[in-house]
């Protein structure tokens, strides 16, 4: 075993990826002011995706308006932030990358093959989805209820209120959320958590 005090500068993998979301977000408005939709070429459509395969994971860090966005981010900044230090970095990255990807392959199966998803809205609940089974007793504020809430009703409920609101893809969130359930169980057995 080694450990080493100094880390020296480094950029959070969480961090690194609300910057490339930020960046990919100025891209598309610039864009569109030459009348071009970067979107639609990073945006993931399922019936297009044999012909646009990178849109699997791209579309993770595209996002369709600033609160879209900001919602995103921020939710991502503390979920990310938290789950990180509990199983490291490449365990995050796995349970980001593969829990988006599992949402849009939900989506191709159970959503519209035509429609264009972008966001990474699955991602964030595969990290959700975790944290509900490594921390469920974790209580979390939620805006605008006034109590601290379980982590886990926090993200159950927050996927079962979103299913209702218009142009979201549900099919993407719940196919994170899976994975991120079964990758909590997963880890529970190896990870030390001291608030279960």
């Amino acid at each position: 075993m080694r450990y080493s005090s100094y880390r020296g500068f480094g950029l959070s993998p969480v961090l690194a990826i609300i910057i490339v979301c930020l960046l990919v977000y100025i891209a598309t408005i610039v864009a569109r002011l030459v009348d071009y939709e970067l979107i639609l070429l990073l945006g993931f459509q399922p019936a297009s995706f044999l012909a646009m395969p990178w849109t699997i994971v791209t579309n993770l860090f595209v996002h369709g308006g600033i609160w879209h966005l900001a919602a995103n981010m921020l939710t991502l900044f503390f979920f990310g932030r938290f789950l990180s230090g509990l199983i490291g970095t490449r365990s995050f990255l796995v349970i980001y990358f593969f829990g988006g990807i599992l949402g849009n392959i939900f989506f191709m199966l159970l959503g519209s093959p035509f429609a264009i998803v972008v966001g990474a809205s699955g991602a964030i609940f595969a990290l959700g989805g975790t944290l509900a089974v490594l921390t469920p007793r974790l209580r979390v504020f939620i805006i605008p209820i006034p109590v601290p809430l379980p982590l886990w009703v926090a993200v159950i409920g927050g996927f079962i209120i979103m299913s209702f609101f218009p142009n979201v893809a549900w099919q993407g969130h719940l196919g994170g959320l899976i994975f991120g359930l079964i990758a909590g169980f997963v880890l529970r057995r190896r990870v030390r958590v001291f608030f279960r």
